[in-house]
Formats: C-alpha cells, sequence, structure tokens
C-alpha cells in the first residue's frame, strides 16, 4: 500500500520553527512526521544504523520527542511501529504525552514477505488477527491507562492506518475512551467508485447500494440489537482523515462522505444513515459492551476529512506520507459528523 523510498531527508519540517500546537497544519505535520520517523527507524534497523548517525532521529528530536518503545513484527523482526513520548513531564494540553505512529508497505527485501501478506490480510478481514495488531491493542490500552488525564495520539500511513483505525475502534468501544487519531491515505476497503468520470453514473451505484444496504439495518436481527451498534456507538469520535483524490488507496473516503451529505440535502437522509452503517463485506468481531460487536474496519460514522487539492505527478506521490508536512499544500477541511 505504498512502498518506503529513500525521499524524506535528513529531518522533519524544518519550516517548523516554532510548533504552534492549537494550528491543525502544525499538528498535521508533526503527526506525519512521527510516522516517518518509523520509516526512519526500520531503514536504520536494516542498514545497521546506531547511535549519532540514525536517519530517524531527526524526525522526533526536532519536536521534543523521544522514542518511549520500539514495536516489532514477532514474525520477521522489522520495526512497524514506534511509542513516542514528549520530553515535558507536564506537557500542555493541546500536546500530546504520548504518540503510537504505525508505518505502511515497505517494498524491500526484508519488510516485502510480512507487509504484503499484511495487506492481504486487510482486505480479507483478518487485520485483527496478525500479531502486528495484537501488540499494538496492547500499547494502545497500556499507554491509555499510563497517560492518565494526559493526551494520547495515534497516527498511521496507509497499513498502518488500518492498524491504528482498528485499535482506535477497539479502544473506544471497550474503554469509552476517545483517542486523537490521524490516518493518511488510509485504505478504503472496497471497489473504489470515485474514480468514475460520470458523475451520474456514481451517484447512481451509490444510491442503489445505499438502498440494499439500508434494507439490510431493517432486519429484525439488527433492529433487535441496534442499541448495540457500534457505528452509532462510535459516533462521537472524529478521527483526522487524509486523503488525495489521485490516490486510489484512500480517495474513495472522499465520495463516501459527499455522498451522505447530498442525500442529506435531498431528503434521503435517514436512508442514507441506515445504509451508512452496513457493508456487504470487511467485518471484524470485537469484544466490547460485554458483548461481542461485528465492526467494519474502513466504515466511519464521522470524521474530519482532510483532502489535498494540489495535482499529484504520480500514483505513489498522490499516496506518499511526505505530502502532508509540505507547507504549500492546498487543501480543505471538512467536519462530516454522523447524525444519530
Amino acid at each position: 500500500m505504498r512502498p518506503e523510498r529513500e525521499i524524506f531527508g535528513l529531518s522533519g519540517p524544518t519550516h517548523l520553527t516554532a510548533v504552534d500546537w492549537t494550528n491543525t497544519h502544525h499538528r498535521r505535520s508533526v503527526a506525519a512526521s512521527l510516522v516517518a520517523g518509523v520509516y526512519g527507524l526500520e531503514r536504520d534497523r536494516r542498514k545497521n544504523r546506531h547511535g549519532p548517525i540514525d536517519l530517524a532521529l531527526p524526525w522526533w528530536e526536532f519536536f521534543h520527542f523521544q522514542v518511549f518503545h520500539v514495536l516489532k513484527d514477532d514474525v520477521d523482526s522489522t520495526i512497524f511501529g514506534a511509542v513516542y513520548e514528549f520530553k515535558d513531564a507536564d506537557p500542555a494540553p493541546d500536546v500530546p504525552k504520548y504518540v503510537i505512529a504505525f508505518r505502511g508497505t515497505i517494498l524491500q527485501p526484508d519488510n516485502a514477505p510480512q507487509d504484503i501478506k499484511l495487506n492481504f490480510k486487510c482486505f480479507r478481514n483478518k487485520l485483527h488477527e496478525s500479531s502486528r495488531f495484537q501488540l499494538a491493542i496492547q500499547y494502545v490500552e497500556k499507554l491509555v491507562a499510563l497517560a492518565a488525564n494526559a493526551s494520547v495520539w495515534l497516527a498511521g500511513h496507509s497499513l498502518g492506518s488500518s492498524i491504528a483505525l482498528l485499535a482506535v475502534k477497539n479502544t473506544v468501544l471497550k474503554m469509552d475512551y476517545f483517542i486523537e487519531t490521524y490516518l493518511f491515505n488510509p485504505p478504503f476497503l472496497t471497489a473504489s467508485i470515485e474514480w468514475i468520470k460520470e458523475e451520474r453514473v456514481k451517484e447512481g451505484i451509490r444510491f442503489a447500494s445505499g438502498v440494499v444496504k439500508a434494507g439490510l439495518s431493517l432486519t429484525a436481527d439488527a433492529l433487535k440489537h441496534r442499541e448495540y451498534n457500534p457505528f452509532v456507538l462510535l459516533a462521537g469520535w472524529s478521527p483526522h482523515l487524509f486523503v488525495n483524490p489521485d490516490d486510489p488507496v484512500s480517495s474513495e473516503y472522499i465520495g463516501y462522505f459527499e455522498h451522505r451529505k447530498k442525500m442529506e440535502e435531498i431528503g434521503a437522509g435517514n436512508v442514507e444513515r441506515l445504509a451508512a452503517q452496513n457493508t456487504m463485506r470487511n467485518i471484524i468481531k470485537c469484544a466490547a459492551k460485554g458483548r461481542e460487536l461485528e465492526v467494519a474496519l474502513h466504515l466511519l460514522p464521522s470524521a474530519y476529512l482532510t483532502t489535498n487539492l494540489g495535482k499529484s505527478p504520480s500514483v505513489i506521490r498522490a499516496h506518499a506520507i511526505e505530502q502532508w508536512w509540505n507547507p504549500d499544500i492546498h487543501c480543505t477541511r471538512i467536519l462530516h459528523q454522523f447524525q444519530k
């Protein structure tokens, strides 16, 4: 879901000489840089770089973080995530005490076999069975307990976004704890309609699909258990999604939320609210609220959707992490809030 390339440079975004933690662009740049630091940690591991020549180090040092813990895959011992800790013992309310970041796919000999296998698990609804996810959720729950009243962030890119997304959904449902989450180029795990050029065809497909899904929501079993509907239980949590229209992996989130808005405008909001809660596939079982709930990995009730409006020279660049700390980025940011 996006190969690693040697394009990160040697430091974080140096235009941020001082971080304004209330600025959404600054917060996005910090989260993206910490994800880039995980890519750097794995590059350093592969090339046996240690100590002051580490190329990963500037990505968190620049923002006054330190590595609290490194997450390694049990299968191939590669680094897929990192827990960062802010150096100040008592950070300001807008500053996270801990950030857990997850990288995406790396197409290098040491990484490709396991990374590709996990991509297939993701699309086959089996990501929750992977050792990476199991380790990730352990640390998320530990840090939520450890942080007390301090802030915890999660961030991920591509495959790492899927891990972060599932981990947060599990934590919200199980612990009723909302985590600030930054998802860069998150995979939308159904066939993309967004790339269809004809708007009428595209909307027709979405409308027909919505009617079918709404019908599924009205089954007797669904109505009987709607008070345990995880989609509704997650409605108060609004992760930050960052997508590019030229990225086939994540672009469908644009149409997903825009269609919901259009349905509200034409008076079909009730149908779409039912449809939005259902998917034909990608169901993952999650133990929460004292019972086993079925969670669709990619579906989101609410989100801050940031769309990069700049033209990307290639699909690879449209899916790249570095676009998200670019000081010249031209993007829109819209809050899509699910109405219960």
